[in-house]
């Protein structure tokens, strides 16, 4: 019996490891659009210091918050309920509006470089099928979280918790609740549009 537990003990340490590289794997696929995102912010803040003008950081950060964002789900939800009796060419104008506002929302506030870091903090905590990423600016102290989902493309980002309770989608549907009507959001869209052209200095 105890040549046995000694040949047992190799193969129960691979399995072990196995299951750790498993389980390391699958945190480093959850948290890996947070750090895409964390680190596009960081060289567009590196950029807007070196004088770098909106459009060009614009036109670099834009394809890392598309990767990072689950932007079919974040858009449908920042609008609620009335988003299934909206026409599709609505819905699409939407998505790609909200897209632009929150690429440009990132290209604005994120515009000087002083040293900041963005860390990701231990610990994904499970939020049902979802994990939420916690991450922090430094030296401004602030802990901006991020909810993540395993998609058929890979994991997403569909909501962001400012200070990690304020659900960043639930106020924008209070927002936007008022400028959408069954069947019409052509409010909303105008008011997207004018949001991004003020971001971008227009």
């Amino acid at each position: 019996m105890k040549n046995r537990s000694l040949f047992y003990l190799p193969a129960l340490a691979l399995a072990g490891g196995l299951f750790a590289s498993s389980a390391a794997r699958a945190d480093d696929a959850a948290t890996a659009p947070v750090k895409a995102l964390d680190d596009g912010l960081i060289a567009t803040m590196k950029a807007a210091s070196a004088g770098q003008d909106f459009q060009t950081r614009y036109t670099a950060l834009a394809p890392i918050v598309e990767n990072a964002y689950n932007f079919p789900v974040v858009t449908q939800n920042s609008v609620g309920f009335l988003w299934s009796t909206l026409p599709a060419a609505q819905q699409t104008e939407l998505i790609n509006l909200f897209t632009q506002f929150t690429i440009a929302s990132y290209v604005s506030q994120f515009d000087n470089y002083n040293g900041q870091t963005i860390s990701i903090l231990p610990g994904e905590k499970p939020l049902g099928s979802k994990e939420i990423i916690a991450t922090k600016l430094e030296p401004a102290d602030v802990e901006i979280d991020y909810v993540v989902e395993n998609t058929t493309a890979g994991w997403k980002i569909d909501d962001v918790l400012l200070n990690g309770t304020i659900s960043q989608v639930a106020v924008h549907a209070s927002d936007f609740s008022s400028l959408v009507k069954s069947g019409d959001a052509s409010q909303l869209i105008s008011a997207l549009q004018a949001k991004i052209k003020k971001l971008q200095g227009g």
